[in-house]
């Protein structure tokens, strides 16, 4: 009987051992557990770039349509592109969701300073195109053609080199961190920000407002409020599409991490620009 009643006792272990880690529960290696987390935010990094450029290129072709301009949707989509989905921008939009990560705002906050932000960039880029549409308006074509490509093999030899191309740092961390985190606060940022982030953007930039200068004064001001709102597109998609801070922070620094890609990228971008630009001209 003693016998039986260990066996049993035996059988009832065995069992409560394999519901627990063999039933229960998926019993993941250590090395497979690791590997997840990697895989599952390269799959949110594919995701939400995938939106952005979605996203701008519906817009894009929609506005562009309807004023008649189909035609120019594929040299849009390449500067506006190239100057959105920039390296510099995702390290400059990383730093300050730091900043607020460590002010330790609420949703509702983050929200109202972030839009804050991302609408002083706006008003503020905006605010330098329609000075770069006069000064390119004096530039023949053909030189903004060479400019962009120049401009295309110095962002890629860059990008190769990891150099950063966002002017001092260092003070644009004291101001990210120093600033309150009210809208007015905000609004002030994103306006000194936007000269933190011009020696990156400056290329294509230069490049669109040469080639748009040549239209009427409207379609200038219209083409330039479609040009900057794919560029704050990302930081708007960064802003509202994701869950919580954490994952925007995420996101940001994985873009920063692949700086050189995107730099490669753009840079080849850049570059058919200018060769498209020449051929117009036939060199």
């Amino acid at each position: 009987m003693g016998f039986l009643n260990l066996r049993l006792k035996m059988l009832a272990f065995k069992l409560l051992r394999l519901r627990t880690i063999g039933l229960g529960k998926p019993n993941i290696g250590p090395s497979l557990a690791g590997i997840m987390p990697a895989e599952i935010l390269r799959r949110r990094e594919f995701k939400y770039l995938l939106l952005i450029i979605v996203l701008s290129f519906g817009i894009s072709a929609v506005v562009l349509s309807l004023i008649g301009m189909s035609y120019f949707i594929p040299q849009f989509l390449s500067l506006a592109l190239t100057d959105s989905v920039n390296p510099c921008t995702f390290a400059v939009y990383t730093l300050f969701l730091i900043a607020l990560s460590v002010k330790g705002v609420d949703k509702r906050r983050l929200y109202l300073v972030g839009l804050s932000f991302v609408i002083a960039v706006y008003i503020s880029y905006y605010t330098l195109g329609l000075g770069l549409t006069f000064i390119a308006g004096r530039i023949p074509l053909r030189w903004a053609g060479y400019f962009a490509i120049a401009f295309g093999i110095y962002t890629i030899a860059t990008g190769i080199a990891e150099r950063s191309r966002t002017v001092d740092k260092r003070a644009l961390r004291r101001k990210m961190f120093s600033t309150d985190t009210t809208v007015i606060g905000a609004l002030i940022l994103g306006i000194s920000v936007s000269t933190t982030l011009l020696p990156c953007s400056a290329g294509p930039y230069l490049v669109y407002a040469a080639v748009i200068a040549r239209s009427s004064t409207a379609m200038v001001f219209l083409l330039l409020a479609l040009y900057n709102l794919i560029f704050v597109l990302p930081l708007l998609t960064i802003l509202f599409a994701m869950g919580s801070l954490r994952e925007s922070k995420e996101f940001s620094r994985a873009m920063v991490r692949h700086s050189a890609e995107l730099s490669v990228i753009a840079g080849l971008l850049l570059i058919a620009i200018g060769i498209w630009l020449l051929g117009i001209f036939k060199l």
